[in-house]
């Protein structure tokens, strides 16, 4: 039994061998409609990385004539399966601006788009490839405001954005845990501005009432009425949102803290 399965493996060897052999072959050879069809074969067989030495080589020679606009489709689609998707997105646009009126179009637009989600890192990271990617996507749904692929691209969109969303949140959570209070009202307000539907709200009206009631607390006594009048400010703010809001108790003792300090 060991032998036999010994004797399947060299032929199995010896068969691999002679055909790395045809393909070096095939790469030197100046037969670029046999290159064209193993590029195919290749692409269909999902040897996605031998393929693309052969789209190389035919791409420029085809160039122009009816079957570039498959080489470009497989191509794009080569990167993608090895998920190298800055290349692939590349060649996927490419494609969309090459071949603007193909059926295929729109499916590279998308692919295109895709690709640059695919790229978008985790959110503690630099956040400019998501911000890319949410641009490509809205594009695309500009584009094809009908396609059936637009509740795809929404949710994409908002995904991307909970990690905007994120960074931005945990952002001012960090100044705040710093103790740096106006820094942390500042980046807690901008989250507000820029994301208004935001989930975290109702906790960045909160950190904002509580970083001015610390801060006016923590101020010299010039600058301790202006302050507290901010904290009721907030305090208002955070009420006319969540009037049953989560934090009401909390928020309730710091407002009569900040009312007890201007009454007197």
């Amino acid at each position: 039994m060991i032998r036999k399965w010994t004797i399947i493996s060299i032929l199995l060897s010896t068969a691999l061998l002679f055909g790395c052999s045809d393909y070096q072959k095939l790469l030197k050879s100046d037969n670029y409609e046999k290159k064209y069809e193993k590029a195919v074969d290749l692409y269909e067989k999902g040897d996605y990385y031998r393929a693309l030495q052969l789209f190389d080589q035919v791409i420029p020679i085809y160039r122009g004539k009816e079957e570039a606009k498959d080489l470009f489709y497989y191509y794009a689609y080569s990167y993608y399966n090895q998920e190298d998707y800055v290349m692939a997105s590349y060649y996927f646009q490419k494609y969309a601006k090459k071949f603007p009126n193909t059926d295929r179009a729109e499916e590279t637009q998308f692919m295109a788009a895709y690709c640059k989600y695919l790229q978008s890192p985790r959110y503690s990271l630099d956040q400019s490839k998501t911000r890319k990617a949410i641009e490509q996507l809205q594009a695309f749904a500009n584009q094809y405001p009908e396609s059936e692929r637009i509740d795809r691209v929404n949710n994409l969109i908002d995904e991307l954005r909970g990690k905007l969303e994120k960074k931005a949140f945990e952002k001012a959570e960090l100044y705040f845990d710093m103790e740096k209070y106006n820094a942390a009202v500042v980046a807690y307000e901008n989250l507000l501005e820029k994301y208004p539907d935001t989930r975290y709200r109702e906790e960045a009206l909160f950190k904002i009432l509580k970083a001015k009631y610390i801060y006016a607390k923590k101020s010299i006594a010039s600058k301790q009425m202006e302050r507290y009048q901010e904290t009721l400010e907030a305090y208002d703010k955070l009420m006319n949102y969540y009037p049953e809001s989560k934090y009401k108790e909390k928020a309730k003792d710091m407002y009569q803290q900040a009312t007890s300090f201007l009454s007197n």
